[in-house]
C-alpha cells in the first residue's frame, strides 16, 4: 500500500536556497532574505505539514538542553536539498534541514524533511 500523508499540506513555507561564494579562499554560504523588497527576488514557496514533538533532548557540555526539531511532509521537489533552509511564513521562524530529505518510497511524489530551528540554541 502506498504512503499517504497523515495531515494535509496547509502550512505555507519558503525554501531558502543557499548562495555560496569564496572569500579569501574560504567557502561562505549565505541565504536569501525570506521577505525581500523586490518581488522578483522572492524565494520559492510551497505548502506542507509541519509537526514538532516538543524538541529533542540532548546533553551538551554536561548541560541538559532541548533542541527545537520538526518534521515536514510535502510534495516532492528536487530543489529541496540538505543544505537549504525552510522559512515558516506564518511565524517567521527559520529551520535548517538536518538530514538528506527522504523521497518516500522513491516515487518522486512525497518528501519528508527533518528540521532544526535556527538560533536560540547554545
Amino acid at each position: 500500500m502506498a504512503y499517504r500523508p497523515a495531515t494535509p499540506f496547509t502550512v505555507p513555507m519558503k525554501l531558502l536556497i543557499p548562495v555560496t561564494s569564496r572569500i579569501s579562499g574560504v567557502l561562505k554560504k549565505t541565504f536569501p532574505d525570506p521577505n525581500p523588497k523586490d518581488p522578483k527576488d522572492e524565494p520559492p514557496g510551497f505548502f506542507g505539514s509541519f509537526r514538532t514533538f516538543g524538541g529533542s533532548e540532548a546533553e551538551r557540555d554536561g548541560e541538559y538542553i532541548v533542541v527545537d526539531t520538526a518534521t515536514v511532509d510535502t510534495w516532492y521537489r528536487p530543489d529541496i536539498t540538505a543544505d537549504c533552509r525552510i522559512y515558516l511564513v506564518d511565524t517567521g521562524e527559520t529551520y535548517d534541514i538536518i538530514a538528506t530529505p527522504e523521497d518516500i518510497d522513491r516515487r518522486h511524489q512525497f518528501l519528508q524533511l527533518r528540521l532544526r530551528k535556527v538560533g536560540g540554541q547554545p
